[in-house]
C-alpha cells in the first residue's frame, strides 16, 4: 500500500458535477484521482488500472453501486466505501453485505469523507515483508500467514476485503480468546452503537464462508455465547 497521501482512487458517480467536485477535492488533499461515470466505465478503468480505494456512489442507473460492490468482491479486494442518500440501518447492512468497507450517507462533509478514506486505507494491511521467521496459522485446508496477511486456500491466495484483512489481524493476535463485537467495533475504528455491532456480525459471516468447511457449523471462527467471537486454530 503507497502512503496515503500517495493513494490512486477511483471515485464513481453518475452526477458529473458531484464527480467533479469530488476529483478536485481529494486531488488537493494529495490522493491521485481518476474518475468514472457508471459501472461500466468503472470496470474498464479496473482492468487496466490499479487502485488504493474506490468511492462508490449507490444511486446510479443500470447497475447500481451496491451490484458492482458484489460483483467486484468476487474477484478484488480492493477497499470500497460506498455513498449514497440512503443513511438507513439496512441500506447499509446491504452495502456491508455486498463486500464495502464503510457507508457514508449523503449530504456528508468533505472533512468527514477524508477521513472515511484515510481511516480505511489505515486498516489495508502493508506491503508484504520479508520476516526472519514467518508465523501460519493452519485452519483445516486454509492457513493465514500472520506476518504477511496472507490467507491461502491450497496453492490459491484467498481475497480479503481490508475490513477482512483487519478482523483476521485483530483475531490472529488473540487467538483462542473470545472477543466481544463491542471490542472488535473499537478495534476496527467504526464507532460504536448497535447497528455498528451489527455491522461486525456481517464481516464475521463473510469472513467464515472463506475459512469454514461449513460456515453454518463454524469450527474455526467460533461463536462464544455471552462473550462474542473466538478464533481458533489447528
Amino acid at each position: 500500500m503507497t502512503a496515503q497521501a500517495d493513494a490512486h482512487l477511483l471515485v464513481v458517480d453518475d452526477d458529473e458535477r458531484i464527480r467533479g467536485l469530488l476529483q478536485k477535492f481529494l486531488a488537493r488533499q494529495g490522493f491521485w484521482v481518476t474518475s468514472a461515470r457508471d459501472a461500466a466505465h468503472a470496470r474498464r478503468l479496473l482492468e487496466g488500472l490499479e487502485f488504493d480505494l474506490i468511492v462508490l456512489d449507490v444511486m446510479m442507473p443500470g447497475e447500481d453501486g451496491i451490484a458492482l460492490t458484489a460483483s467486484l468482491r468476487e474477484h478484488l479486494a480492493t477497499p470500497i466505501l460506498l455513498l449514497t442518500a440512503k443513511g438507513e440501518t439496512e441500506d447499509r447492512i446491504r452495502g456491508l453485505e455486498a463486500g464495502a468497507d464503510d457507508y457514508l450517507a449523503k449530504p456528508f462533509e468533505p472533512k468527514e469523507l477524508l477521513l472515511r478514506i484515510n481511516a480505511i486505507l489505515r486498516r489495508v494491511p502493508p506491503p508484504e515483508v520479508q520476516a526472519a521467521s514467518v508465523k501460519v496459522l493452519r485452519m483445516g485446508e486454509v492457513r493465514y500467514d500472520i506476518d504477511r496477511g496472507e490467507m491461502w486456500a491450497g496453492e490459491s491466495l484467498v481475497r480479503l476485503t481490508a475490513t477482512e484483512a483487519k478482523l483476521m489481524k485483530i483475531f490472529s493476535g488473540n487467538v483462542g480468546e473470545a472477543l466481544s463485537r463491542m471490542q472488535l467495533v473499537d478495534e476496527l475504528g467504526r464507532g460504536d452503537g448497535q447497528s455498528m455491532e451489527r455491522a461486525v456480525d456481517v464481516q464475521i459471516t463473510r469472513l467464515r464462508r472463506k475459512i469454514e468447511q461449513n460456515p453454518k457449523q463454524p469450527r474455526y471462527l467460533q461463536t462464544v455465547r455471552g462473550a462474542g467471537y473466538m478464533l481458533v486454530a489447528d
